[in-house]
């Protein structure tokens, strides 16, 4: 005799779900073998429901429970209303079974006497054909893997019929163990099908699978997972979490409760490097939750003990292996059906264009190589050790001052890893830097260009262009490091934050370069936020708020480095210190906030001097210098109606946006030297501005210029216009006309280098008598004054800063009688020096010079040390007193900020690390930002990609496509929203499903 059927269906109130349910009673009265009874069980106002005559007229019993009720305990609820030996078929407000589906579950369960459950097959309410879960599994860990979701229904799984377990959704639980298979409720409300199936095989029966009975499912419903990707992670964890302490013998669930937390950390690693950040909260909230359901856990063990009658060794044949695991997660489908182009950085000249840049570089600096350090112009030395290097990237006790303590400017981290790059000498890094600046320009421009165009002639243009911007060039000339790093940094930013809402990986790497950047050029601060709000608010109005969750991840790195620094200059009075640049502060030439300094700006020459053609021309030619940039502009201005105008315009936008801030940075004075007002280098916005101007320009000669003769006159015209424009600076090397200089290693006497040798705490008081009568006063600490020891604190104080030594320096050249050992003892100082003002010493300077020494040389406790290139020494014969230290309150400030620091840098280089999943993903787009839909797509030509190179017939296209390109459909606006391509990498030793590691569509390119 069939058994008797009695439905449990679990509805919330409200319109929406109140359709739902209508639609799932209708389907319940046209089934072919109705049940004997349903139960329905309304989560809230059941109001509704009592008064439609539909429900009344179907179900037995209505209950109304609070609206929180989950899913288990409505089914509890219900079941007091269940006939003993009634088999309960459990249902919600979307799952509507198709007509026949009832009858075959009980046919199934009739025909398998083993069966304790019997599930039919989900598939979606709006797409019959598409499978929504057939059988659950679990791997050795505990997690939870679908047999069959997301798939279109061709048949292909109709003969599973045993599984471990099943989408709870649709269960018909027999009536005999319907008691002992009760829903979990500490299981909010995941993998509850999957639990019942293991608890069922562990009493001896079987789940069986009946892909014939069919059932409509929609996402959602009250026994569906969360439509939150935050709340979903929080409850997948948190049931896995319960069912480990469930299922695990009784000695090892100490184990694993202790686990917990450590495993939370791994797996919050783990998370960043998969790219789902979203996960790391709920991993740690499920964490803890699951420690303290100490009696959920003993409640869930209690029943599977007093059900239980077989092994664990019973379910092992079903568990999903980790080689099952990766290979239904990785289908073997890469995405090359679906990318458009290779990068072709050797095949397509990019290689060689960066080596012919390092044989110009070689030939312009060609001593350079032999120099243990540079200097000259605000290039100071560096650091002796790493671990010294990276101290002074610290908050605490700075290098400069007696008793200066706080927060190190973000440059020092950025010089930190440029000296680690070579320990053994980290200041040979520098000389490094400054050889290899014009090739690693080039491969930065190359890559930035790929971004805008997949010419192979246009990206070698690009590279070229940009190694080649007289901001840069001048740069080098002039010994600025800051401003090097910025134009060097600055497109590897570009190629990274134009594709950053695309995924968790582009935008953990743009959010480090960005504080870079701006660590290098905090003037450059406001541009590029107005920059990243313009983007977010593209974003937005595009719906891709995925995507802007990304965009708003970008400055999180950067405002945890700066921070410190804001709120330190906040707090001093000085707000607009926050902008000015770090590093050596030098009074080299640059352009004045006057008409012929802003007229060098505009034309992008960020000194009065042109580049060196002032020196190299008489000035009657130099002013014509500017007009070898006049093609660049003229190409750039053609961006604003070429096919691909969006992207056209916004680049301009940037162009705009860097030139604000080169004419702002001019007239803004922020820094003093030796008490000499410095305005901000107006060179990096020239950089920003460089940008927009390359970026528009490949932007015209990419899709206006259709015709390729014109397109490559226009190109070399403009490559070669700019190569005579950097033959001044590229010359001026070796015709002397640079400040670079060999050295020094130490800007102290050999003596005091020696004394301390590995960056001892060696304090040094440097007196320099100006040209104007002053005397500027100075304590360096350790063997020289370097160029991560400077700090802002100091460069932009309008007040003494720690102890100060203006008095001490004052009456040590004086007549007064005072301890002057004693004094300098107990600032823990050890030696005097005093040095000769740069640039030429004056009359006034010299006297002061004079009485100075004079002074000094009858001071007793001074031994004069002797004269050297670095100025007069002296040496306090008193032993000194110990470098000052961190008080307790101030080392827990340091530890506190530089683990948020840390902490902020970790996260992102996380996600900033490229998977299989995620490089994958990314092949499958177009490299291509903002093409237009009427743009057509034209890709580089290569010989291997033609069937038969020779014969191709006369008028044939010059530049074939790629097939995929071919398929193509309508190429996207700027921001067409796209789907997510975050790569999902394994925890707990598992790998994790996700959008990236699906077979993406084929010729299709989305997101531009």
């Amino acid at each position: 005799m069939p058994a008797r059927v009695h439905a449990i269906i679990v509805a919330r109130h409200g319109s929406s779900s109140r359709a739902q349910l209508l639609r799932t009673l209708e389907a319940l009265r046209d089934q072919t073998a109705p049940p004997a009874a349903i139960t329905l069980v309304v989560c809230g106002d059941a109001s509704s429901a009592r008064e439609s005559e539909a429900v009344a007229s179907t179900v037995e019993g209505i209950i109304e429970a609070r609206s929180t009720t989950t899913f288990a305990e409505a089914v509890e609820l219900a079941r007091p209303r269940v006939l003993e030996g009634s088999a309960i078929w459990l249902l919600a407000q979307d799952t509507a079974p198709h007509p026949r589906a009832l009858e075959r579950l009980r046919g199934t369960l009739e025909r398998s006497p083993s069966a304790a459950i019997v599930a039919p097959k989900l598939v979606a309410t709006d797409n019959d054909r598409e499978i929504v879960s057939l059988g659950v599994s679990m791997t050795a860990l505990g997690r939870s893997v679908e047999l069959a979701a997301g798939e279109l229904d061709q048949g292909q799984h109709d003969r599973m019929d045993d599984a471990l377990g099943a989408d709870v959704r649709g269960m018909l639980i027999r009536g005999e163990v319907r008691d002992a298979l009760r829903i979990d409720p500490a299981l909010a409300g995941a993998d509850e099908g999957l639990d019942l199936g293991v608890r069922a095989r562990l009493g001896g029966g079987r789940v069986v699978l009946a892909p014939s009975a069919r059932v409509s499912a929609a996402p959602g419903g009250p026994a569906a997972l969360p439509s939150g990707r935050t709340r979903r992670a929080y409850v997948t964890r948190l049931a896995q979490l319960h069912r480990r302490l469930a299922y695990a013998p009784a000695a090892a669930v100490p184990l694993h409760w202790l686990s917990l937390l450590p495993l939370a950390l791994w797996r919050s690693l783990t998370h960043l490097v998969g790219k789902r950040p979203e996960s790391v909260l709920p991993e740690w909230w499920a964490a803890l939750t699951a420690m303290v359901r100490v009696g959920a856990v003993a409640r869930s063990r209690s029943r599977i003990r007093a059900f239980r009658t077989s092994t664990w060794a019973s379910i092992a044949p079903l568990r999903v292996t980790s080689s099952d695991l990766r290979r239904r997660l990785d289908d073997g489908h890469g995405s090359e059906g679906g990318a458009v182009s290779e990068l072709r950085f050797f095949s397509g000249g990019g290689a060689w264009a960066v080596l012919a840049a390092l044989v110009v570089s070689i030939a312009s600096f060609t001593t350079l190589i032999a120099w243990p350090a540079v200097g000259g112009g605000g290039l100071l030395p560096l650091r002796q050790t790493v671990s010294a290097l990276w101290a002074d990237a610290a908050w605490g006790l700075r290098g400069i001052g007696v008793d200066v303590v706080g927060p190190a400017d973000p440059f020092a981290a950025v010089v930190a890893v440029v000296g680690t790059l070579w320990p053994g000498a980290p200041s040979f890094a520098m000389v490094l830097l400054w050889i290899l600046a014009l090739p690693l320009a080039v491969l930065g421009g190359w890559f930035a260009a790929t971004r805008v165009t997949d010419r192979a002639g246009l990206r070698i243009f690009a590279g070229v262009a940009w190694a080649l911007a007289p901001t840069f060039l001048t740069a080098l000339v002039e010994g600025r490091p800051a401003a090097v790093l910025v134009h060097l940094l600055l497109p590897w930013l570009f190629h990274s934050a134009v594709v950053a809402h695309r995924s968790w990986g582009a935008a953990g790497s743009a959010s480090l370069l960005l504080a870079a950047v701006i660590a290098c050029a905090p003037s450059l601060a406001p541009a590029l936020a107005l920059l990243w709000v313009v983007a977010l608010g593209i974003v937005l109005g595009t719906a891709q708020f995925r995507g802007a969750g990304r965009l708003l991840w970008l400055p999180v790195p950067t405002v945890a480095m700066f921070a410190p620094v804001v709120l330190w200059q906040l707090a001093n009075g000085t707000p607009l210190g926050i902008l000015a640049d770090p590093g050596s502060i030098w009074a080299g030439p640059q352009a004045a906030a006057d008409a012929a300094g802003r007229l060098a700006l505009a034309t992008g020459f960020p000194t009065t001097g042109l580049a060196e053609w002032t020196a190299l021309v008489p000035a009657s030619i130099a002013v014509w210098a500017p007009v070898l940039c006049a093609p660049l502009a003229l190409l750039a201005l053609g961006a604003a109606v070429a096919p691909r105008w969006r992207a056209g315009i916004t680049l301009l936008v940037v162009a705009l946006a860097g030139l604000a801030t080169a004419f702002l940075a001019v007239g803004v004075t922020v820094s003093f030297v030796q008490g000499a007002p410095v305005a901000i280098w107006p060179g990096a916005g020239l950089s920003l501005a460089w940008v927009g101007v390359l970026g528009a320009a490949l932007v015209t000669l990419d899709t206006a210029l259709t015709l390729p003769r014109l397109r490559v006159i226009a190109a070399v015209s403009a490559g070669v216009a700019l190569a005579v424009c950097a033959v001044p600076a590229l010359t001026a090397f070796h015709a002397g006309r640079t400040v670079l200089t060999n050295g020094p290693e130490s800007t102290l006497p050999a003596y005091v280098a020696a004394q301390a040798a590995g960056d001892a705490s060696v304090a040094t008081l440097v007196l320099t008598p100006q040209n104007d009568g002053g005397l500027a006063a100075e304590v360096v600490w350790g063997a020289s004054e370097t160029l991560g020891s400077q700090t802002t604190m100091l460069s932009t104080a309008v007040e003494p800063q720690g102890e100060d030594v203006s008095t001490l320096a004052v009456d040590l050249i004086s007549a007064r009688d005072f301890d002057a050992p004693g004094e300098l003892a107990a600032k823990g100082i050890s030696y005097v020096l005093l040095s000769a003002v740069a640039g030429g010493e004056g009359d006034r300077a010299r006297t002061l010079r004079t009485t100075a020494i004079a002074s000094i040389d009858q001071r007793p406790g001074l031994v004069h040390a002797g004269s050297t290139d670095r100025g007069v020494l002296w040496r306090l014969e008193a032993d000194a007193a110990a470098a000052p230290e961190l008080t307790s309150a101030q080392e827990g400030t340091a530890r506190l900020v530089v683990t948020l620091q840390l902490l902020a840098v970790l996260a992102a280089l996380l996600l900033a690390i490229p998977t299989r999943a995620s490089r994958r993903a990314a092949r499958a787009q177009s490299r291509i930002v903002g093409r237009a839909p009427e743009e057509p797509l034209v890709l580089p030509r290569h010989a291997e990609d033609r069937d038969d190179p020779e014969d191709q017939p006369i008028g044939a296209i010059e530049e074939p496509q790629d097939a995929p390109a071919l398929e193509d459909e309508a190429l996207a606006p700027i921001a067409e929203p796209v789907p997510d391509v975050d790569e999902a990498s394994g925890a707990d030793g598992e790998t994790e499903p996700d959008d990236a590691d699906r077979p993406a569509p084929t010729g299709k390119e989305e997101d531009r």
